[in-house]
């Protein structure tokens, strides 16, 4: 029974890692720009779906080739969010903003259907055995959302907290108006964020779809939880989304010990409504944006 539960708390970690990148690049723009992207999700879904177009005929590229373009397009997506929607709009009423958003998911998710349809869509990956490792069992795909997860986090930090780059995304999320007087230059750090955050998501989506599959829901399912991520940790605090994103996945794995997997789902839009109504600032309550 002990392994069980270690079994279950090992998916929740795996999870959670993924979580946590969708959490970051949503908790990134609204730090800065406080707004929820609800567009992010389909970052996400993109991300998936073009890695699998470029592992697959004609192109057939070596998996980790696959990734360069799709990642590419997919940062080329989020500035073009930026661009051409959010930057317009910026300086209008929030209410506007937020429609925006939902409605360019729409747009994307229904691109995602006119490209690729409907169905469920799998890497045609070899079968390969798993690990076990004191009667854990664990594949090499977890092993390596794990491993990427870490690395993508190491960097995150290394940039926020020892490049210049990274001081102005700081200071950005403080104080835009105070930061744009100072002489830093807002186009970077904007056009930083969606980079970034394309990049967290579209690589989260690939890994994602790596140990899954693909749907053109996937996105939509996943910034439920990356929601519910931010909320916890507090209001854009990427180090808060990071354990908020790790909480999720493991709540969840180890609620299918008491409820059926079916309902895992439902553990997250419980979190989302519990901390609305009682705990808006969320439980880590990390202060302050970015970080």
């Amino acid at each position: 029974m002990t392994v069980y539960y270690f079994q279950l708390l090992t998916n929740g970690i795996i999870a959670g890692s993924i979580y946590a990148m969708f959490a970051v690049g949503l908790a990134m723009v609204y730090g800065v720009f406080k707004f929820i992207n609800f567009s992010h999700g389909e970052l996400i879904t993109w991300g998936a779906y073009l890695s699998l177009m470029f592992f697959s005929p004609p192109f057939s590229l070596p998996l980790g080739f696959a990734v360069i373009p799709a990642l590419v397009i997919t940062v080329g997506m989020g500035l073009a969010q930026d661009f051409f929607v959010y930057r317009p709009l910026r300086n209008s009423n929030p209410i506007a903003i937020l429609i925006a958003s939902i409605g360019l998911s729409y747009l994307l998710r229904n691109g995602i259907r006119l490209c690729w349809g409907s169905d469920l869509r799998t890497f045609d990956l070899p079968l390969s055995q798993g690990l076990v490792f004191w009667g854990v069992y664990i594949t090499k795909i977890q092993i390596l959302m794990m491993v990427s997860a870490l690395v993508f986090f190491g960097v995150l930090y290394f940039l926020l907290t020892r490049t210049l780059l990274g001081k102005s995304l700081r200071a950005v999320s403080d104080n835009m108006e105070l930061s744009a007087i100072m002489g830093i230059s807002m186009k970077k750090v904007t056009a930083a964020i969606w980079i970034l955050a394309a990049v967290f998501a579209g690589t989260g989506g690939i890994l994602l779809a790596l140990d899954t599959n693909l749907e053109p829901m996937m996105g939509m399912t996943s910034l439920v939880k990356a929601f519910a991520a931010v909320l916890l940790g507090g209001a854009g605090n990427i180090w808060g989304a990071l354990l908020g994103g790790l909480f999720i996945g493991i709540a969840e794995n180890m609620g299918v010990a008491f409820i059926s997997p079916d309902y895992k789902d439902f553990i997250s839009f419980g979190v989302i409504i519990l901390l609305l109504l009682f705990k808006p600032k969320g439980i880590f309550s990390i202060a302050g944006g970015v970080r």
